[in-house]
């Protein structure tokens, strides 16, 4: 079982520290634990009723009513309004209960269901990439335990994998090639970037996770592609991340070296002519509307 800091309650839900100790004193909506040197923490039972509270209290339920609610009332209204709203967060409420709750069945049904009403891609862009990258935050924090973000990137992954293989190309447009560093594992991002290259007829050379620097080389003078593309989630490190962009920059002279992640964004980097720092998912978006836009060489 996990615990968590109100602080983490709070980076979780939404909810302020100060709200979420005035809903403790005022409606004893949560009971804290203390550990033996009297820290106060809360349990995983917590953490789901203060994520669902949030979310009916967003969508108009006062308090004092959802404080006189038992566990299961709360949960049948939850269950109501996220298979009815359209609301983006209200949605990556729901993904964050399933996530902690390990529930994949509910879990499928939510991705399904916004799938079919918004599209593959805009699910993507506005409720499952937000939530990955919230969760990968949170992990990063120490908020979720390593075990809650794999199972949900498994999940994500296994979607984006046949998105992917749904997607055809007639063998033109441009070619990127897609890796990421030594010891880098996390692939969610590049794998949607993976699909929208592939969606705009554009050849995706895909190497994946952890890919050893020799390797990357042989296949870039094997295929001469225009792009490399990585994201640098935890590896390499921060401190030796500028080091790692310059060495690419030098062995990849003829190619745009696109490249993103946690260790890079609001970092202080100085990039090299040859390198682009994409700071969202939507940002590769612009990049192929920019190619587009450009005449294919014959």
């Amino acid at each position: 079982m996990s615990t968590y800091s109100i602080k983490d309650l709070e980076q979780l839900s939404g909810i302020k520290a100060h709200t979420l100790r005035i809903w403790e004193q005022r409606y004893n909506l949560l009971s804290p634990k203390r550990t033996d040197t009297n820290i106060r923490y809360y349990d995983d039972a917590d953490l789901k009723l203060i994520l669902n509270v949030a979310l009916l209290n967003d969508n108009g339920f006062k308090i004092s009513k959802i404080a006189s609610m038992d566990e299961r009332e709360i949960r049948e209204e939850v269950m109501k309004l996220t298979e009815r709203s359209l609301t983006h967060d209200d949605q990556i409420h729901a993904l964050t209960l399933c996530m902690i709750e390990m529930d994949e069945e509910r879990f499928d049904k939510i991705l399904s269901s916004n799938i079919l009403k918004l599209g593959f891609e805009q699910t993507m862009l506005n409720i499952i990439y937000p939530f990955m990258s919230k969760i990968g935050v949170l992990w990063q924090t120490g908020a979720i335990n390593p075990a809650q973000e794999h199972f949900i990137s498994n999940l994500v992954r296994q979607k984006l994998i046949v998105a992917i293989d749904g997607q055809l190309t007639n063998g033109g447009g441009k070619k990127f090639l897609l890796f990421l560093p030594e010891g880098e594992l996390h692939e969610i991002a590049i794998l949607f970037a993976t699909y929208l290259i592939k969606s705009k007829g554009h050849k995706v050379i895909y190497l994946g996770q952890s890919t050893p620097n020799d390797d990357l080389l042989a296949v870039y003078k094997l295929h001469q592609p225009e792009y490399l593309m990585t994201v640098v989630t935890t590896s390499p490190s921060a401190e030796y991340v500028q080091e790692y962009i310059n060495a690419l920059a030098e062995r990849f002279k003829d190619a745009k070296i696109l490249i993103s992640g946690y260790q890079v964004i609001g970092q202080d980097l100085k990039l090299p002519s040859n390198v682009e720092q994409l700071n969202y998912i939507r940002d590769v978006k612009d990049l192929l509307e920019e190619i587009e836009r450009i005449p294919q060489e014959k």
